[in-house]
């Protein structure tokens, strides 16, 4: 009850006129952003990131819960009706979403998007409010050893395990990992990577990096393969849900979301997993309750089924909302969205982890509201405007991309004043733009970017208190009990790897032709 007090008083701060505006706002911008094609939530965060600097942090971060779920909803919608995911995460919600579209039912496909990201994101928001604190907790009792582990989870996994090629997301970890010792050592004051450059004696400033790496990265990218006609979308009326769509959705929400939280909360999550999940899920069911009804009833999987809108943007929301509980209780950012809000906590001199309750509570607490808020808001202000939102998309390429290049060199000055800066975010750009066209994924390096310093500095502090000795470093039976996760996750990782291949060829196989796809599979089971 205790925690859901809090929450009450956090509402009570956040529903004033002033904070619902900023709510507001954040939720339109969000939206507006994420709807475009190639932009996803971490992107637009990061693009519009100067536009809080002269607010309060707790006004910025009711801005920020608008920004973040408004973001998702966009990329839904670019999911559906586009067929262009703003994400991986969206991968799953576009292949039965943009079938759904083209078969008429796109209303419906973003109807069932909307309702399943307040339900899913609405239930992960409050399970956040009830794990963080406890974790917050257990967390201040966690030694150097062991708070080092938990990053060595973070970074090998995200870099690792989640993405397609384990190589080059090492690869990319490498390159955050560099990016973030320039500067002057914290220890010995030395200048380290600085090249006689004395605007980098300060360490880079991760707003900069941030909008290079996506925004500018992938203006850059699509430059160099401009398509000049607008994208092809889907018409669209009125999203709504009849009965039998209600019927069909509620049970996939609640599926969704028990998939979504848990991956979210990891200290090395993602979406992607549980999205995955949720889709052959409702798959299967859908098959199985199919062969129950009769022997010549037709499966709508492949053909736009609702309940493969439904489960996977639900496990997105949820995905999203739990990654909030390692980011507030941990100060570990887990999606590359949680890496961007993590540097604008760091912009006004506030260190996420486990102090972070206690010592900013009012602020933690009136951002959780605030995503409640948010979530609302959402449903209430987008449902109706899907229409605008859909000829949103038909904006040219060239002066869409124009007006990202023009607000990201704004927001980059705009961060310290200096033109170095935009130097700077010309090269992460560049460098974003290199990342893409060899397939490097782009959270590895945030992430090295952001948790490089604080993993050296507990490193520091670790082999300070043992003399140098480097067997404290798995000393602490958590440290242990984490390496042996993170081995045994090393180890199972080409199997899971194998199965969800497979299983994405079978499904991808089955959205072209179904009969087709069914005759493959029992030609190679023979």
């Amino acid at each position: 009850m205790d925690n859901l007090g809090l929450l009450a008083d956090g509402l009570a701060a956040a529903l004033t006129p002033m904070n619902l505006l900023y709510a507001a706002v954040g939720v339109l911008l969000g939206t507006f952003v994420g709807v475009l094609p190639g932009i996803g939530p971490a992107m637009a965060i990061a693009l519009l990131l100067p536009v809080t600097f002269g607010l309060e942090p707790t006004q910025a971060f009711i801005m920020f819960a608008g920004l973040y779920y408004g973001g998702m909803y966009g990329g839904s919608t670019t999911s559906i009706l586009l067929n262009t995911p703003g994400e991986s995460a969206s991968v799953m919600t576009a292949l039965e979403g943009n079938l759904m579209a083209r078969a008429g039912r796109g209303a419906q496909a973003l109807a069932t998007a909307a309702v399943g990201s307040f339900v899913a994101g609405t239930i992960g928001t409050l399970l956040v409010a009830m794990f963080a604190p406890a974790l917050a907790d257990v967390a201040v009792e966690i030694g150097a050893p062991s708070y080092f582990a938990l990053m060595v989870l973070a970074l090998v996994m995200t870099a690792t395990v989640l993405g397609a090629s384990p190589l080059r997301g090492l690869m990319s970890l490498f390159v955050g990992l560099t990016i973030g010792l320039v500067g002057l050592d914290l220890n010995t004051g030395q200048p380290r990577l600085t090249f006689g450059v004395t605007q980098l004696v300060d360490r880079l400033d991760i707003v900069v990096v941030a909008v290079g790496i996506f925004a500018l990265g992938e203006a850059l990218w699509v430059a160099a393969h401009l398509r000049r006609k607008p994208a092809r979308v889907v018409p669209v009326g009125q999203p709504w849900l009849g009965r039998a769509d209600l019927k069909r959705s509620w049970k996939p929400w609640l599926r969704g979301t028990a998939y979504g939280f848990p991956f979210g909360a990891l200290p090395a999550g993602g979406a992607e997993l549980p999205t995955f999940l949720s889709f052959v899920t409702e798959r299967s069911l859908a098959k199985r309750g199919v062969a129950k009804r009769r022997a010549d009833a037709k499966d709508e999987f492949g053909r736009g089924a609702i309940e493969g809108v439904a489960g996977p943007e639900a496990a997105n929301n949820a995905s999203a909302a739990g990654m909030l509980v390692p980011m507030l209780a941990l100060g570990l950012p887990v999606t590359a969205t949680a890496s961007v809000m993590l540097s604008a906590l760091q912009g006004y001199g506030i260190q996420p982890g486990p102090q972070l309750m206690t010592e900013h509570a009012d602020m933690v607490w009136t951002l959780l509201a605030s995503l409640l808020i948010g979530n609302l808001l959402l449903l209430v202000l987008n449902l109706p405007l899907a229409p605008l939102w859909a000829r949103l998309l038909r904006i040219p390429r060239p002066q869409l991309y124009a007006g990202i290049l023009f607000f990201a060199c704004l927001g980059a000055y705009a961060t310290n004043l200096d033109p170095f800066d935009i130097a700077l975010l010309l090269v992460f750009g560049l460098l974003g733009m290199a990342m893409r066209r060899f397939g490097l994924p782009v959270l590895p390096l945030i992430l090295g970017v952001i948790l490089g310093p604080l993993m050296e500095t507990k490193l520091r502090e670790a082999l300070t208190i043992s003399g140098g000795d480097p067997a404290i470093l798995w000393s602490e039976p958590l440290a242990i009990a984490i390496y042996a996760v993170l081995a045994l996750v090393l180890l199972t990782r080409p199997l899971l790897s194998r199965w969800r291949s497979r299983t994405e060829s079978r499904i991808v196989a089955e959205a072209e032709d179904p009969e087709d796809a069914e005759t493959v599979t029992e030609g190679s089971a023979r």
